[in-house]
């Protein structure tokens, strides 16, 4: 019986390590630390966009960084997204997803998931932009790096802060942007990449370990 016992000991550990290796192989890492590389600027502000030891520094005034993958090519429906956020005191920026690269403005095209945890905006990190708003009391601490995640499966969306949901909306079947939000037409759930948001010149914000995986 012992040996029966550690056989199948054995061999659920064995499955266990399997499973984690898969589910790591599933995420793809979207920064390397190191450079930009599989990132675009629109550069609407030059600069903006800096790297330095493992972390993206978002600092300076508007622009939105894009991501294009490997092969320029980065377009995501159902997916998983995680990164690692720090806020400074008054600093306001955002994860847009489902967009797609525009030269200047906001990106018009897809969701912005808030980040700001003292700016003077009530709209605080965790919220779905002017869809399902996170109001004046934020889930994050400025100058401590948390977990942001967000999931997309079709009309489905759910944000999470630190392993706790703070937005969880289902696109409604009629949904028409261009009369539910004011001059925010093109949010609607469609597909897209990732961007990420320079905000304005007080404002200067950090992300780091950037994952995103397709979901079915």
């Amino acid at each position: 019986m012992k040996t029966r016992s550690a056989f199948l000991l054995a061999g659920w550990v064995l499955g266990l390590v399997a499973g984690q290796a898969a589910d790591l192989q599933a995420w793809t890492k979207m920064f390397n630390g190191r450079d930009l590389t599989g990132w675009k600027s629109n550069d609407e502000k030059p600069d903006v966009f800096t790297v330095a030891d493992g972390i993206i520094k978002v600092s300076g005034g508007r622009a939105h960084l894009f991501f294009e993958g490997a092969d320029g090519k980065a377009n995501f429906k159902n997916f998983e997204f995680k990164a690692k956020v720090m806020t400074t005191p008054g600093s306001n920026s955002g994860i847009y997803f489902h967009t797609q690269f525009q030269a200047k403005d906001w990106p018009t095209k897809g969701f912005e998931c808030q980040v700001n945890t003292s700016h003077t905006d009530v709209k605080k990190t965790g919220g779905l932009y002017g869809v399902l708003d996170v109001l004046n009391n934020a889930p994050s601490k400025d100058n401590e790096w948390f977990d942001y995640s967000i999931k997309v499966e079709g009309r489905h969306v759910v944000l999470q802060i630190n392993g706790q949901t703070t937005a969880d909306w289902t696109q409604p079947e009629s949904w028409d942007p261009a009369t539910a939000l004011k001059n925010m037409s093109g949010r609607k759930l469609s597909e897209g990449t990732i961007a990420l948001q320079g905000h304005d010149p007080k404002s200067t914000t950090y992300y780091k370990e950037l994952f995103i995986r397709p979901l079915p």
